[in-house]
């Protein structure tokens, strides 16, 4: 009996044994089948980001000049740039220039989404009209709000003229006091409808229950817009404002077309400080390193972003 229990257990860890191997050999078929598929993905990401980023890490640390090889100096343009007067005003400049465009873009966009959540006919046209500032091209805009602040033959001036609130031409881009409030104009009137866009697509994913009941209960429109639109649209206000914050952040057409960074260094921002010193001074090692030092805070952007997706999800 003892002998017939133990040939059992022989077999039964035999077929045990076999299973594990069978289904091991399996998973590491499927694992080796599963980086075959992903490897020319691996592949793209290690040649179009990876070492762009590495080579630009090894050139922002080298004195390099247009058509002379490269010298390594280490950490020196760094260092330099943390006692040049005129990078600590593009760092001044750059945080003006993004928190106020953004915080304007929020709160113009939630106007554009509530004002036409109320709106029953015409609201596809009006989305559309609605939509022209960021579908138009940045340099257009750019140009055309050049124009607009022309200091002669400028539409706002001449306006402003003709109903009798300036008695004289405002030099708008030709004076810093003025200068970055163009260009911010500017921008703001290109961002704005994306944050609309968004933001109405988020109303419209709200349950309309939630509305009737605090009707019900009494609510007025200021209490559901605080208590029901706003926590609804948490997740795509984060997201809509993290996205616009990197690309306010690097934005150079409109700064460049329509001030170049003046007058002086009055608008002056990483993407026009880099320009001038890479493709102007033509010292691209200071003009990898200036752009570099924007990319901690970018980072640091994209990975709360994507924290907080995860989290969502």
């Amino acid at each position: 009996m003892q002998e017939k229990v133990h040939h059992v257990g022989i077999r039964v860890r035999e077929r045990v044994k076999g299973r594990w191997a069978s289904t091991f050999g399996a998973r590491r078929g499927d694992f080796f089948l599963g980086y075959l598929f992903v490897s020319p993905l691996v592949f793209l990401v290690l040649a179009l980001i990876a070492y762009p980023l590495l080579y630009a890490v090894y050139i922002s640390m080298t004195q390099k000049y247009v058509g002379y090889p490269a010298r390594f100096i280490g950490l020196a343009n760094y260092l330099y740039l943390l006692k040049d007067p005129i990078f600590h005003k593009v760092v001044q400049n750059s945080l003006v220039f993004t928190v106020g465009s953004v915080a304007a873009k929020i709160v113009l966009g939630m106007l554009m989404a509530l004002a036409l959540q109320k709106v029953v006919r015409g609201k596809n046209v009006l989305r559309g009209l609605l939509l022209l500032p960021w579908v138009v091209p940045t340099v257009i805009t750019a140009l055309t709000w050049h124009w607009m602040f022309d200091g002669f033959r400028g539409l706002i001036n001449l306006s402003l003229l003709r109903l009798g609130v300036i008695s004289h031409y405002i030099p708008w881009l030709g004076q810093p006091a003025t200068a970055m409030a163009a260009v911010m104009i500017a921008n703001i009137w290109r961002g704005f409808p994306f944050f609309g866009v968004s933001f109405l697509a988020g109303m419209h994913a709200i349950p309309k229950d939630l509305y009737e009941a605090a009707e019900v209960d009494g609510a007025s429109e200021l209490q559901k817009f605080l208590r029901i639109t706003i926590p609804g649209l948490k997740g795509v206000i984060v997201v809509t404002t993290l996205i616009s914050t990197i690309f306010t952040l690097n934005d150079f057409n409109i700064v460049y077309v329509m001030t170049r960074g003046g007058p002086g260094t009055a608008t002056h921002v990483f993407a026009t400080y880099t320009y001038e010193m890479g493709f102007q001074a033509l010292r691209w090692g200071r003009a990898v390193a200036i752009s570099l030092s924007l990319l901690p805070l970018v980072a640091f952007l994209i990975v709360f972003l994507s924290r907080y997706l995860l989290r969502e999800e």
